[in-house]
């Protein structure tokens, strides 16, 4: 479904990803990992069209991504829940949602339902200003509302990140629903625990250039490399 080869992304002079190649099949789960500044959000950035200064290629169900703008993207089945959340404060939940609709306005009520059921809080917030929201409430909006276009592929980046446990267990409860649904996902994480309890393969950046890829099952059986790889984030 999704293929990247050789993409290098550079911040002005400084490169920041460097002829990292990956793949995401249709239906699975695939877990990007790797300290901070691996360059994971940037490959993210990349693939949704929110960075110019890229090179290499990323080919979307056979069509060329890299130079499209991150709209275009969008409209091709790409939803991208960015680190921070980014919700519009001063709307209200559903009006976030709505907003989250524009590439998919024909099965506006059967999605908005699906949310609501996936997450019942936003249901009962449903007028309530989003910037007035808990931390884990507005990262449920942030992936509710991506999932309101009806994306074919779902990138998510730090869903966890700086969240109570709880709501972290119920993201990723959704997330394992969303995988059973047959939704393909791309997931950043730092907590590579969490991660690749729910992934199927998983790939490891460091200082912008791909290290380590394979089954979750593999990085899991081995901590001590895991450890290794990912500059022992868990210590």
């Amino acid at each position: 479904m999704l293929e990247v080869r050789d993409l290098s992304v550079w911040y002005g002079d400084v490169p920041a990803v460097r002829g990292v190649s990956l793949t995401v099949n249709q239906g699975e789960v695939v877990a990007l990992l790797g300290s901070n500044g691996a360059g994971k959000s940037t490959t993210l950035m990349a693939i949704s069209g929110a960075l110019e200064r890229c090179r290499g290629q990323v080919r979307f169900l056979g069509q060329d991504l890299l130079g499209q703008r991150a709209y275009e993207v969008a409209r091709r089945g790409i939803a991208h829940v960015p680190e921070g959340r980014r919700i519009f404060p001063t709307l209200s939940v559903e009006e976030n949602l709505r907003l989250g609709a524009y590439a998919d306005r024909r099965r506006f009520k059967e999605n908005l339902d699906y949310i609501y059921q996936l997450f019942p809080i936003l249901q009962e917030r449903r007028g309530q200003a989003g910037g007035s929201l808990s931390g884990g409430e507005q990262q449920m909006l942030a992936i509710g509302r991506a999932l309101m276009s009806g994306p074919k592929l779902l990138m998510l980046d730090e869903p966890s990140l700086g969240l109570a446990p709880r709501i972290v267990d119920l993201i990723y409860e959704v997330i394992g629903q969303l995988r059973q649904r047959g939704l393909t996902i791309l997931l950043v994480e730092q907590n590579p625990t969490i991660a690749l309890g729910v992934a199927d393969r998983a790939y490891i950046l460091q200082l912008g250039e791909l290290v380590w890829h394979g089954p979750s099952q593999e990085a899991m059986a081995s901590p001590q490399v895991l450890a290794g790889l990912l500059g022992r984030l868990e210590q």
